[in-house]
């Protein structure tokens, strides 16, 4: 089975078919399972995240039914059983969150260890399984608490792919993707960072002091601080390459 909680949640079952979930709380309570990874889910916990404030007074009734729902449409060899007091998913198969966080390991592994070739892949095969805003389709109690958490871990991947791609020469493709990210989180002082090492790296040191003082600027005005060690490390790196 296939497990796909990076974008809309959808399932795909042992037979290839997709899962027919049903509606936001079936999908809530899924994707609730899921994030839980093998841990028993309380009932309390599901409640919560099903019904946000006035919650009908046959509660526990509809909650067995949802699971009953779920248990036909993910058939087997997935497991949804009853267990201390809430329910615990057994997927068996893979789950995308997953993977993407294996792939995430390898990739910083790989950087730390010096092989930047390999960090650069296994982060872009992390990244390829992203399809939209992580689970959609499900409770906003749910997804506001783990939509920042991936996205974060998302965009931690792609300074990692960026930061490889500079080690390995591959600036044609770190510059671009790394002046995007700048422009959408211009606060990042990482990004920033990446994009003056991949644009001096590509003897464009003017442009990479530029970037560090529009950067110095902004986080002056916005914020009221003057930029971190890592950004200053490699205003310093790009001051001495020019020189040099």
């Amino acid at each position: 089975m296939e497990f796909r909680m990076l974008g809309p949640l959808a399932v795909s079952r042992a037979d290839g078919r997709p899962a027919a979930l049903g509606g936001r709380k079936p999908r809530t309570l899924l994707a609730a399972l899921l994030l839980a990874r093998g841990r028993v889910v309380p009932d309390e916990r599901l409640i919560s995240l099903l019904w946000d404030a006035e919650r009908p007074s046959t509660v526990e009734a509809q909650v067995c039914t949802y699971v009953s729902r779920l248990r036909h449409a993910l058939g087997r060899p997935a497991r949804l059983v009853r267990s201390g007091g809430g329910y615990l998913l057994t997927p068996c198969g893979t789950v995308d969150a997953e993977e993407f966080e294996r792939l995430a390991g390898t990739g910083h592994d790989d950087l730390r260890a010096g092989r930047p070739g390999p960090a650069a892949k296994a982060f872009r095969a992390a990244l390829e399984l992203w399809r939209g805003p992580v689970l959609a389709d499900v409770a906003e109690p749910l997804r506001a608490g783990e939509s920042a958490r991936f996205e974060e871990l998302r965009l931690a991947v792609l300074e990692g792919r960026i930061e490889a791609e500079v080690a390995s020469g591959d600036h044609l493709r770190a510059v671009p993707d790394a002046t995007a990210l700048v422009l959408e989180h211009p606060l990042r002082e990482r990004a920033r960072a990446l994009l003056m090492a991949g644009l001096c790296a590509s003897g464009r040191q003017a442009d990479a002091i530029d970037v560090y003082h529009r950067g110095r600027a902004l986080l002056a005005d916005r914020l009221g601080v003057e930029p971190g060690p890592a950004l200053r490390a490699a205003y310093q790196r790009v001051l001495a390459a020019q020189a040099g």
